[in-house]
Formats: structure tokens, C-alpha cells, sequence
């Protein structure tokens, strides 16, 4: 199936398989109907439940009153999911979209979560690791060994993980050491000469240490192909290696020490065209290829060079538990480094126009405190301290291609002729109008070159009181405190001169200039001494392009020069501070019903636009008509003498985000079958949205964004063997205040990207033999309802008003079969996307190419074979 424009393509399929999902419900979400852990690796569970840490103590999946997904590690495997990017293939509240890199991924929960496009930006939804936050997305995508579980907490959850979680938390949890010896290997090959390899031994070193160690690599061939270059794109390379120790000086006290290590190195990611701009025959008359939509799922792209994405990611932890009787202490201290370079040719086409690299470091020490109790009484509590402080440095740059002049005079009206001989055209007309060198413009080796640093501290106070009045009824309160603190600085230069040079105010003291009977206006003091009439006539004449023949070639000044912070008048820093709190009640109707309803509120502090997009905000500088600086107001930044030419206003920093959820949810389980539903209704103020404008990102608050909606999951054994799963989650989303979004007002209106209808189903059957041995076979299917991709795109639609806007449905069927043997050896194979069904997964306006419009296809059909065993 194909999902471009908006359409009912692709729903044949969707018919087709409801009627198996419908009979195979479900989702390996829920999980809480059997204990699927490995129990030669861990530690034994009570029969028919799954331990969760939700709350930040140990619970069974049924007693958590949070609405929380779960996946086993054994539905991982099975599966062959190996990274979040394909968790949200079982977890229909969960979505992930990764952009041009390896490393820039987004994490959405009930439809809310923000780019990763920038570092400065913090995440909506948090992902935490063996209870370690890992702050950016890039740190959180390897290849995940030895996983006990991953559990997706929807809906904020500020009150116990602070400023990190106003949209959801992704917690992932893996297995300590034990003290059995024991292990595994495996081997895994498919298409595209898929290798996948990963081992892990654990075993005692004395009586009361124990130690584990793993390791993966992962490599396969690029599943894209840069035509022109005959090289493959969307490869993988990845490994990594992990090690722990267990220390049990006492039964009452435990250490538990991880250090890690993991890398990236791939070619990624492939982006194709959907339509072609005014911009293609410039591209083409050049010698430069583009794609087109009739090739758009053949997966064929057309670079001037091979991209570079790399990722280091490494760091080490200690959690100390302490247990004093009815009381247990918890401390977890972590540092991790993260360091992300990506060499990207943004242009998409085989012609050398522009490439841009980033270079990012991000430092990060987290350390935190909980006290638990666990009381006969009628109250209990938790209690805890958080501390956060990171360090973030980017140096950043867009390189001018050996083509882009050519093809900017082609696109400024220049005659073909003499652009492609190299004859004198448009640009050596400016050139010699405004006073610059011959060839200067578009001719500097870079159009911009940044340096961005931010340093963040905060902290927070946090806890939750139970009290129990009669045995089955709980009441909850809880809060957090959570003071933020952030200090950036960025820097930039932008060579190129045309940049440099506002149109209108170069025509004002040129026409002052050929007057005779005015003085020649070259600052802001000379314009505005002149009258008011005389002001107002050279205003008009400036921004008339029969009169201003330059001014029809600002669309070529999208990177002037930049305004270095901190400055006089801006000082760098942002502070935030806010008390968020939970309020719920918990009721146990019956040993199988257990019912609960909730109010909470959830915090995220400023986010920082650490980019060359970085702009004044409209209170300290709005500039005059056509960008002037001599007809701009007074503000404080043109007051004190900082104006440069083509300054503009817009964001240095989207201020905080304030979420509350109100949910009330029902947990049920019986012998064979069981289910968790919620109701919600869930809002952000202020969310902090990052629009990619065509030539660089707006980031900005939305007044108020909300969202209702439920969540169903189920779980059936209807025989001994057969487990089926059943999730779902309807979304109804909407923009309550939007009123100054890149496309205008969106009060009022849907927003895109958030399917009305998520649905996660399998089924498992697993056959035993009398000697031990036994088959496990396994299919899921992920539905996303057909929805528009976004509410459109600032360049592209803005010129259609919006009336061609892309879409997409997601239809997946994943399975596998494993026999194992009762020897430990087992053997399978499996296959993700197995109908190979094509959809795009987001577009965006081509890179400075107005009229085109970019996107990025989905993964196809991947399969092979596995080999494995356990000792």
C-alpha cells in the first residue's frame, strides 16, 4: 500500500487483516497475563504477573494505577526489535520518527513530543535506562541487549521524573547480574546481507559479586542507493559492549555498577522527492539530478557525496539500594557523554549546492536520591532529590557547492547562456550596484559558520504520600519541585556579502545619494532626521521592485548575519521553576478489578534554539519594512547600537511547557484473560513547537494544545499455548490556541501527525513437547489510520492554501518462528514488514527550493534467519 495524497489507498489492506486481528487480538503491550521473562536469567515472578517500576517501586502491572505499556524482553526477541525506533510497532500510544540522520529521532506519547532536530531542545517524553535519563535522542538508539523490559509510561509524569516527562516516559529496564552462572550467543542473518550479532555471559566472582557482560554489532547494506554515485544509503553499523557488577556485601544492601560503550557509523537517510519545484530545471540545467514521485518508493536517491553520520555513546552508573527494615534507600549516580557529527549534502540533488555539518558534544551528570517506604500502616511514602547538569557545545557550518551560484543566477532570471559559460550575469550586475568584489557572491567557501554552547542545571524535590484507609482503597498525593537553569551562548559568521547588505537600505542612500537636494542617508540617524513624507516616499520606492530592482533578491538572503548572545541586552540565561503535583485515587473493587482515577499536572522547562535560526525576540528588536534597519523602531537591541543589517525577530528560546491530564482507568484480569482501559483528557499550554520553514527551524510556543482519548489494551489465552493481544488507542487532538504558527492560525483546528486510530495485535502459540523442546510462532500487526502528515508546509502550501497535503496509513505484519531445543540451541526465522507496505513517513519543503516538496519513505520488507543459544 501506498499513502501519499490523502485518499483511501492502502484501506483494501486494512480490511483484509482487521478480520485477522479480530480473531488474533493483540498487543504485546500489555504482557501482564503471563510471565514471559527468561527464569534461568532472573529471578522468579509470582505466576501470571509482571513486575513494573512506574512508580518508582516495585508493583505488579495490575496494582500500577498509571496507564503503562509493557513489552518483555522475550517479545523483543521474538520480534526482532532491538532499538526503541521499532518499539512503536507493539506500543500504539508510542510513535517514532527519525529525520536525516541517524541520530535525530523524535519521541511522541498520545501525540506530543518535540524535534530532536536540536539540541537544545529537551524531550517531551523522557527515555531513562536502568533508571539513567538519557537526555537527547541520539543516546538512546542502539541496539539494546538483555532486556527485561521496556515500559511506556503515557501521559506526564512529572512527578516522579521531574522536567524530563510532561509527555510520557519510556523506561527501559535490563537484567542484573546473577549469580548463575549463564549466558548467550546470536546470530542473525537476512536480505539486504543483514548481520546481527550479539553475546552475554553473567556468573559469580565470589559469593557475594557477581558480574555480567554483553556486547552487539549490527551491520547491514543500505537499503536506498544514491544513483549517481552508485553507493548505498539507510545502511546500518552499529556495536556495542556493556558491563556490570552486583555487589551483595549484605542481603539488606546492593551495588550495581554498568559501564557502556556503543557507536554509529551509517549512511543515512534517504530522502526522496514528492514534487518538483520551479527550482528542477535550474537543477538540471547545471548537469544536477532530482528525484521524482513516480520513483518515490523505488528508493532511489541523487547526492554529490556520500553522507557521514557518527555517534559515540558512553557512560557508567551506580545504583546503591539500602534496605533498614520497613525503609529502602535508593541513590543512582550517572555520567554520560554523547558526541553526534553528521556531514549531510542538504540539498538532496546530485548537484553541489549546499552541505552542512554538526558537530555536538553533550556532557551529562545526573545524580538521584529516593527514600521508600514500606509500612503495615495505613501510609506510606516516597521521597527523593534529583540533580541534573549538563554541557552542551555545537560548532556547526553550511558550505556553499561548486554549482549553488549558477544556480541561484539561473533561478534570478540570469540568461542561460552566460550563467553556464561563465559569462557576466545577474549577480556581477549586484555586485558592481552595490560596491562588491566581481564573484564574491555565493562564492565564500561557507554561507554560515556557528558555535553554540548551554550549559543546564536543575534540580528537583519530589514524592508521593499513600494512604490507605480500608484495605483496597488508596489515595495518592504527590508532588515535585523543579528548579531549571540554563546559560547559552551562540555565535555565527556569515561571509557571503550579499547577506550582509539590507536592499532597502542600500537603495535609500543610493537614491539619497543621486538627489542633490538630500542629504546622503547611510545609518538609521540620517533617515529618520529627513520628513516624514520624504521618509515615507524612499520607503515606498525601495520596496518597489520597478523602482528596486535588488529587492527581488532577499529570497536569497536566508542567511545573513547573526546577532552573537549574550549581548548588552540579552543576557543568555533562561530560569525556570514550578511545583507540579498528582492526585489520585486507587480502588480495589475485587481480587480482579482494580479501578483508579487521577489529576496530574507536568512541567518542561525553556528550550533553547541552538541554531543559526536563533533570532531577537519581538520585545527586544522588530525591524522596519523589508528588514530596513533605518525604518525600524525603537527597541532596546537597535537603542544600544546592536542592529545589523537584515536583523529579524523570532526566537532565542520557547519558554515553558505546563501540561495537566485528567484519567481515570480500569485494570482487570482473570483466569485466561484480561485488560487495561483509560480515559483521558490531556493539555499542554505553551507547547514548544519546531517547524522546519524551508531554510531553517521556528521554534516557538503554542498557546494550548490538547488532546482526549482512550487506550485500550487486552489479553487472551483462550487454550494452553495460545496467547492473544489486543491494544488500541484513539486520539482526539486539537490546537485550542495556535494563533502564531508558520502557517497562520491553527486555533481551532486538528492538528496533523497523530493518527485518529492506533492499533498493536498478535498472536502467539508456542507448542511443547514432552522432552522440553518447543516451536514459538508469532505474528503482529500495527495499524495507524490514514492522517495527514502534517497541516502543511510553510513554503509549499502557503502558496496552494493548503490544498494538497500529504498523508499516511501504516499497515505492518511482523512474524517469526523459533524452535527450541531442549539443549539450549534454538532456531528461528522471522520478518518485519512482510507485506512490504509503502508509506511516507514525514515531509518537509525542499532545502531552499520553493514549490519542491521532500519526504522521507518507510523501511521495506526486512527478514532472515536466526541462531541462537543459552547456556
Amino acid at each position: 500500500m501506498r499513502s501519499t495524497i490523502s485518499g483511501a489507498a492502502g484501506s483494501y489492506r486494512f480490511t483484509l487483516l482487521a478480520g485477522a486481528a479480530a480473531f488474533a487480538v493483540s498487543a504485546p503491550t500489555v504482557a501482564f497475563a503471563q510471565d514471559s521473562e527468561e527464569p534461568e536469567l532472573e529471578a522468579p515472578q509470582a505466576s501470571n504477573q509482571i513486575i513494573v517500576t512506574a512508580s518508582k517501586r516495585e508493583q505488579t502491572l495490575q496494582e500500577t494505577p498509571i496507564s503503562v505499556s509493557v513489552t518483555t524482553g522475550e517479545t523483543l526477541e521474538n520480534a526482532q526489535i532491538r532499538d526503541v525506533l521499532d518499539l512503536q510497532t507493539v506500543t500504539p500510544s508510542l510513535r517514532v520518527s527519525q529525520l536525516q540522520t541517524s541520530s535525530a529521532s523524535t519521541f511522541i506519547i498520545r501525540g506530543f513530543g518535540n524535534g530532536d532536530n536540536n539540541f537544545g531542545i529537551e524531550p517531551s517524553v523522557g527515555v531513562f535506562i536502568d533508571g539513567v535519563f538519557r537526555s537527547r535522542s541520539a543516546a538512546a538508539l542502539g541496539d539494546l541487549p538483555n532486556v527485561q523490559r521496556i515500559e511506556v509510561l503515557n501521559g506526564p509524569q512529572s512527578t516522579l521524573f521531574g522536567k524530563n516527562a510532561s509527555a510520557g516516559v519510556i523506561s527501559v529496564v535490563t537484567r542484573e547480574p546473577q549469580f548463575e552462572f549463564g549466558g548467550s550467543v546470536e546470530a542473525v542473518y537476512g536480505n539486504f546481507n543483514t548481520i546481527f550479532l550479539k553475546g552475554d555471559v553473567t556468573g559469580p566472582i565470589t559469593d557475594n559479586i557477581a558480574f555480567s557482560l554483553d556486547g552487539n554489532y549490527q551491520q547491514r547494506d543500505g537499503y536506498s542507493t544514491i544513483v549517481n554515485l552508485d553507493e548505498e544509503q539507510n545502511n546500518r553499523d552499529r556495536f556495542g559492549v556493556r558491563g556490570q557488577l552486583l555487589i551483595e556485601p549484605t542481603p539488606d544492601f546492593k551495588i550495581r555498577a554498568i559501564v557502556d560503550y556503543s557507536e554509529i557509523d551509517e549512511v543515512c537517510c534517504q530522502v526522496g522527492t514528492l514534487v518538483g519545484g520551479p527550482t528542477v530545471g535550474a537543477i538540471n540545467a547545471v548537469g544536477g539530478q532530482i528525484g521524482s514521485a513516480d520513483t518515490f518508493f523505488n528508493r532511489e536517491a541523487f547526492l554529490n557525496f556520500v553522507p557521514t553520520n557518527q555517534v559515540e555513546n558512553y557512560g557508567g552508573s551506580i545504583q546503591m539500594d539500602y534496605n533498614a527494615g520497613p525503609i529502602q534507600f535508593t541513590s543512582i549516580t550517572a555520567y554520560r557523554e554523547l558526541r553526534n557529527f553528521f556531514l549531510s549534502d542538504i540539498d538532496y540533488t546530485s548537484a553541489s549546492i549546499a552541505t552542512e555539518t554538526r558537530d555536538q558534544a553533550v556532557d551529562t551528570f545526573t545524580q538521584e536520591f529516593r527514600i521508600t517506604s514500606d509500612f503495615d500502616g495505613p501510609i506510606n511514602f516516597l521521597l527523593g532529590g534529583y540533580y541534573f547538569d549538563e554541557k552542551i557545545s555545537q560548532d556547526s557550518a553550511i558550505q556553499n557547492g561548486a554549482d549553488i551560484r549558477d544556480i541561484f543566477e539561473l533561478l534570478a532570471g540570469g540568461n542561460p547562456a552566460d550563467v553556464l559559460s561563465g559569462a557576466p550575469s545577474v549577480f556581477n550586475g549586484v555586485e558592481q550596484a552595490l560596491g562588491l568584489a566581481q564573484e564574491s557572491i555565493f562564492r565564500t567557501p561557507l554561507l554560515s559558520q556557528e558555535t553554540f554552547s548551554m550549559d543546564n542545571t536543575s534540580y528537583s524535590i519530589f514524592g508521593t504520600v499513600d494512604f490507605e484507609p480500608t484495605d483496597g482503597l488508596v489515595f495518592t498525593g504527590g508532588f515535585n519541585y523543579t528548579d531549571d537553569s540554563k546559560d547559552f551562548a551562540l555565535s555565527q559568521i556569515s561571509p557571503d556579502p550579499l547577506g550582509q547588505v539590507n536592499l532597502v537600505d542600500a537603495f535609500i542612500t543610493g537614491a539619497t545619494a543621486a538627489n542633490p537636494g538630500l542629504p546622503t542617508v547611510t545609518d538609521r540617524a540620517g533617515f529618520q532626521a529627513l520628513p516624514e513624507a520624504v521618509q515615507a516616499g524612499l520607503l515606498a520606492a525601495a520596496l518597489d521592485p520597478t523602482q528596486n530592482p535588488l529587492i527581488g533578491l532577499q529570497g536569497f538572503q536566508f542567511q545573513p548575519p547573526f546577532l552573537t548572545i549574550p549581548n548588552s541586552v540579552e543576557d543568555g540565561k533562561t530560569n525556570d521553576d514550578k511545583l507540579t503535583y498528582l492526585l489520585r485515587v486507587a480502588y480495589q473493587a475485587s481480587n480482579e478489578i482494580n479501578l483508579y482515577a487521577s489529576y496530574a499536572t507536568g512541567f518542561k522547562a525553556s528550550s533553547v534554539n541552538l541554531s543559526r535560526d536563533s533570532r531577537p525576540s519581538s520585545a527586544d528588536f522588530v525591524a522596519g519594512p523589508g528588514g530596513s534597519t533605518f525604518a525600524a523602531p525603537s527597541s532596546p537591541i537597535l537603542d544600544a547600537g546592536l542592529a545589523i543589517p537584515n536583523l529579524r525577530s523570532g526566537t532565542r528560546f520557547a519558554g515553558p511547557e505546563n501540561a495537566e491530564v485528567y484519567e481515570i482507568g480500569m485494570k482487570a484480569q482473570w483466569d485466561g484473560f484480561g485488560f487495561n482501559l483509560a480515559l483521558f483528557d490531556q493539555t499542554i499550554d505553551g507547547f514548544q513547537s519546531l517547524a522546519f520553514t524551508g531554510t531553517g527551524f521556528a521554534l516557538q510556543n503554542a498557546g494550548q494544545q490538547s488532546v482526549k482519548g482512550a487506550e485500550f489494551d487486552a489479553t487472551i489465552i483462550p487454550t494452553d499455548g495460545l496467547v492473544l493481544t489486543f491494544a488500541l488507542t484513539y486520539l482526539d487532538p486539537l490546537f485550542d490556541d495556535f494563533p502564531g504558527s508558520v502557517l497562520g492560525d491553527l486555533s481551532g483546528v486538528r492538528p496533523a501527525g497523530i493518527p485518529e486510530i492506533a492499533i498493536a495485535t498478535s498472536a502467539t502459540y508456542t507448542h511443547e513437547w514432552d522432552s522440553g523442546t518447543r516451536i514459538i510462532s508469532r505474528i503482529d500487526y500495527n495499524h495507524e489510520s490514514n492522517t495527514p502528515i502534517n497541516n502543511g508546509l510553510p513554503t509549499f502550501n502557503a502558496a496552494l492554501g493548503n490544498t494538497q497535503i500529504f498523508s499516511r496509513e501504516v499497515n505492518l505484519v511482523n512474524t517469526s518462528v523459533t524452535l527450541v531445543l531442549n539443549n539450549g540451541l534454538e532456531v528461528g526465522a522471522f520478518a518485519r514488514n512482510l507485506f512490504d507496505d509503502e508509506f511516507i513517513t514525514t515531509v518537509f519543503d525542499g532545502v531552499a527550493q520553493a514549490g519542491t516538496v521532500s519526504g522521507y519513505p518507510n523501511q521495506p520488507r526486512t527478514y532472515g534467519g536466526v541462531v541462537r543459544f543459552r547456556f
